[in-house]
């Protein structure tokens, strides 16, 4: 739950910020697309952090493979509106 309600949080700061920005339509997509992706990235690393510092190696390295994998999907989607 709580990971949902950073993540709407991210998603509505990043949609602010590119409602400001005089760039085109195709460039503001691109721009959301892989700023959801970095912020759910970054939340995943995160919770990697937690896991680690609570001695907890299975669940860090489920975190950061799910990290990676995320980053890379942003990757390809960002390509895909390319």
């Amino acid at each position: 739950m709580k990971f949902r309600l950073i993540t709407a949080a991210a998603s509505a700061v990043a949609l602010a910020g590119l409602g400001a920005c005089a760039e085109s339509e195709q460039e503001a997509q691109e721009d959301f697309v892989e700023q959801s992706y970095e912020s759910q990235e970054d939340l995943l690393e995160e919770q990697a952090d937690l896991a680690e510092a609570q001695g907890d190696e299975v669940q860090e390295e489920v975190l950061d493979a799910e990290a990676d994998a995320m980053g890379e999907a942003g990757d390809a989607a960002e390509d895909a509106v390319e």
